[in-house]
């Protein structure tokens, strides 16, 4: 009798992540349905896949530089797989790259590092209404008047590495939902999970954010770890003009519903 074929782990990872997302709603506050003991058994996926699952090989990229560095993206992105309840792709950072701190509004996440090191700033944006809480401090250089309705009060939540032997970095619509990336000591890759996907059109647009700093020194720009939080101040602002993401095939086995 002929073998079975075994099923690919992106695919199981892909099928886990359709049972885990589909049927919960996106919520910006929070109140997202998902069970624990599937959202468990994929994380327990996600902790085994490594480069080499999608046949993805490390690569030996150095910092863009030169007229050929201006025309490289720093970041490419390789498309798996879109559902209505989540999107599956691969980031690939060359060395000294870094994606701008930016946010998931009303998503879920999982972030895996299949190979190379990154380093995460983890915030949670607090109330919008300014004026629910302490007058904001002032702020080094000192903003212009019309950019306060684009302060965001927020708490830095985690600074932390990770690597290919690390499990899934998670966030959700309250907790962890604005991050900054950054490699550490060379390139590298990671498995991207958003349930649901970015949509404008539903309200999940990305926006990005600076970090600023206090006349009293820091702001929002110190680091703290565990569960510890310190308070910051973001300002939201457009896309850095030395940020943006090219597009490559993805070479791994293919995904199918």
């Amino acid at each position: 009798m002929p073998r079975g074929k075994t099923t690919p782990l992106i695919q199981s990872i892909a099928k886990q992540a359709d049972i885990t997302f589909r049927g919960s709603p996106s919520s910006a506050d929070g109140d997202n349905k998902i069970a624990a003991d599937q959202q468990t058994e994929l994380i327990s996926l996600l902790t085994a896949v490594r480069a080499t699952d999608l046949k993805i090989a490390p690569r030996n990229t150095s910092p863009s530089s030169g007229a050929a560095g201006l025309h490289s993206p720093p970041v490419t992105y390789m498309h798996i797989c879109e559902t209505e309840a989540f999107s599956m792709g691969v980031f690939l950072l060359r060395t000294g790259a870094s994606i701008p701190l930016h946010d998931h509004p009303g998503m879920n996440g999982m972030l895996k590092v299949l190979y190379g090191k990154v380093s995460l700033r983890c915030f949670d944006k607090l109330e919008d209404d300014l004026s629910a809480g302490p007058a904001p401090p002032h702020f080094e250089p000192p903003l212009a008047a019309f950019q306060t309705a684009s302060l965001r009060r927020s708490a830095l939540r985690s600074v932390a590495e990770y690597s290919e032997e690390s499990g899934p970095c998670l966030l959700t619509p309250l907790r962890d939902n604005l991050h900054q990336i950054d490699t550490v000591e060379g390139p590298a890759a990671f498995l991207d999970i958003l349930a649901p996907p970015y949509n404008p059109d539903d309200g999940r647009d990305c926006h990005y954010y600076k970090a600023l700093r206090t006349v009293a020194g820091g702001g929002g720009t110190g680091g703290k770890s565990g569960e510890e939080q310190q308070e910051a101040w973001l300002l939201e602002i457009p896309q850095p003009e030395d940020f943006w993401c090219g597009g490559e095939p993805y070479p791994g086995p293919a995904v199918s519903f």
